[in-house]
């Protein structure tokens, strides 16, 4: 299982985004993933740039690395067609190391220019059809499209990378996994769950790619560890669909004083015993993971990349 970098979008800015894109490539990790929101979850994490800009600077600031979104909803706030020309470019500038990671998205992001929030069938109908739009606006030259969701007309993508990109689709609960299976090149998710794994790999064509995302907090002192995790990513341990459905950070801080610091202390390996954060890991490795993209939580990014490439990861390895 190859292990790679989550980088957060909510909880730093863009100029810090790039800086740690390469300190993880430094410190020996083999891809990135990267969020894509308009809005944090609340406002202690604080940020929210622009993916596409904080991609054009990693494609510069680093060698070799891979990124893949984790992931981008191209379906209300964000029409395909922009999704479609956007990633094209990333391609190109990172010389064909980018995978398109895309899901039906969150309220929070895409209720911000008013339009109403879909119940979730029609958030998986309306991706397949945004999926439709990107591959056929990728496949080069002009092109019109009339469906349920969107419309295109004499449309053309000019900057195109030699090979498409990989589209990587988000998935939790099984209508999405199956959708997943269908359309997608590869299915992601943030929990190492092997019946989940299973599921896809069953209705996909064999040796498409399953990644997963995670996050740890590594710190020399596990009482503060916890406190950091509970400040900052209480809503890690919201149940059910309010992730998808809570439209505002306000909302989530509501919904966030239920959470205790040991609820999310248990989902999050806190502090700096190796062997719990090898063990976290290693369930996604269990689970039949491709890929783990591991996120820092909290101010203390240097000494996690130097534990991570002394201790953690030759361990995995």
């Amino acid at each position: 299982m190859k292990i790679g970098y989550f980088l957060s979008c909510e909880e730093w800015g863009p100029r810090e985004l790039v800086a740690q894109a390469v300190k993880a490539e430094a410190a020996g990790f083999e891809g990135l993933w990267i969020s894509d929101h308009y809005h944090p979850w609340n406002d202690q994490q604080g940020h929210s740039p622009f993916v596409w800009s904080v991609i054009g600077g990693i494609a510069q600031a680093t060698e070799n690395m891979p990124v893949t979104t984790a992931v981008t909803c191209p379906t209300v706030r964000i029409h395909p067609a922009i999704i479609a020309q956007a990633a094209a470019t990333a391609a190109v500038m990172l010389e064909g190391r980018f995978t398109l990671g895309v899901g039906t998205g969150e309220a929070l992001n895409e209720h911000i220019l008013g339009d109403r929030w879909p119940e979730a069938d029609e958030r998986l109908e309306m991706l397949e059809e945004a999926v439709e739009v990107i591959r056929t606006l990728w496949s080069g030259g002009v092109h019109d499209h009339r469906g349920r969701h969107y419309r295109v007309e004499h449309c053309r993508v000019y900057d195109l990378p030699e090979v498409p990109p990989p589209i990587v689709v988000s998935g939790f609960g099984g209508k999405a996994i199956d959708l997943a299976a269908r359309i997608g090149d590869g299915f992601c998710t943030v929990q190492p769950d092997p019946e989940t794994v299973e599921r896809f790999r069953t209705g996909a064509r064999r040796g498409k790619l399953v990644q997963g995302g995670t996050k740890v907090c590594w710190a020399a002192d596990e009482a503060q560890a916890r406190k950091t995790v509970h400040r900052l990513w209480p809503n890690e341990a919201l149940p059910g669909e309010l992730a998808q459905v809570l439209p505002t950070p306000e909302h989530f801080e509501q919904a966030s004083q239920l959470i205790t610091e040991a609820m999310v202390a248990e989902q999050v390996p806190c502090g700096p015993d190796v062997d719990r954060h090898v063990e976290a890991l290693r369930e996604y490795e269990r689970a039949g993971f491709d890929e783990l993209y591991v996120s820092q939580i909290g101010p203390e990014s240097d000494a996690f990349f130097e534990a991570y490439r002394s201790e953690v990861l030759p361990r995995l390895r």
